[in-house]
């Protein structure tokens, strides 16, 4: 039926309802994969697709062969769709996504935009230019730039639309990996003038490539945080790594 949930979600819905409730503490083992089919009336398939999701949001361990146990830890750890999804981070934290259309514009593609797409060079993409606020403040510049099938999907939605993968996600395009690198960018006058801040100030950059299931890329780009306004976190143990986006505390 268009609009349902897969049955997975529902699972892992129920049961990181069940972790947030003390249900499973720190360091508990769940129920075995055949015991949660049966309780859920699914099969086992079903099940691990959920744990999987669990294991996403680094709320249980991967390993194969044992039962999954619960990890322990004080600070959240954001799911793959918080991490990578501004508007989807925004919300988890009770603030208001927003953005403005700086610029969409169709082009061929430079050699770095051709790497890391895996494009032919000179291939046709898309460039999306936009400010991101919080709750109606500029925290962030977007820069990213989608192969030309993807890109005309975007060019084809309302100018004010918050989330854009929320739209391409409708249209079946999946975004399942993602690879991030944190560094640090000098601000030129059109950041400037977009967050309100001085040519060549240090900036937050998150460079970002997601590809779908196959592997495949379907968007590279570069994000400028003002200073101040965001932190990104690692949390390392033996089970599990993740990492974390949260508001700086100034």
């Amino acid at each position: 039926m268009p609009g349902a949930s897969p049955l997975y979600r529902k699972v892992a819905a129920d049961l990181r309802t069940a972790i947030a409730a003390g249900e499973y503490g720190s360091g508990e083992r769940l129920p075995a994969e055949d015991e949660l089919a049966r309780r859920y009336g699914v099969s086992r398939g079903t099940v691990r697709q959920a744990l999987a999701a669990l294991r996403t949001d680094g709320l249980v361990t991967s390993r194969r062969g044992t039962r999954r146990v619960v990890l322990g830890g004080g600070t959240r750890l954001q799911s793959f769709a918080e991490l990578r999804s501004f508007t989807r981070w925004a919300r988890s934290l009770g603030e208001e996504p927003g953005g403005r259309v700086v610029a969409l514009d169709p082009g061929d593609a430079t050699d770095e935009e051709a790497s890391q797409l895996q494009l032919d060079e000179g291939a046709r993409v898309f460039r999306v230019r936009r400010v991101r606020t919080l709750s109606g403040t500029p925290v962030m510049v977007e820069r990213t730039t989608y192969p030309e099938h993807i890109g005309e999907l975007v060019a084809g939605m309302p100018l004010d639309t918050v989330s854009y993968s929320e739209q391409l996600e409708l249209h079946g395009v999946l975004f399942t990996d993602a690879h991030h690198t944190i560094d640090l960018a000098v601000a030129d006058a059109d950041d400037a003038e977009l967050l309100g801040c001085r040519a060549g100030e240090a900036l937050l950059r998150e460079r970002r490539r997601s590809t779908d299931p196959a592997g495949t890329p379907v968007e590279w780009s570069q994000d400028r945080y003002l200073p101040g306004t965001v932190a990104f976190t690692v949390h390392n143990s033996t089970a599990t790594s993740a990492l974390g986006r949260r508001l700086s505390e100034r």
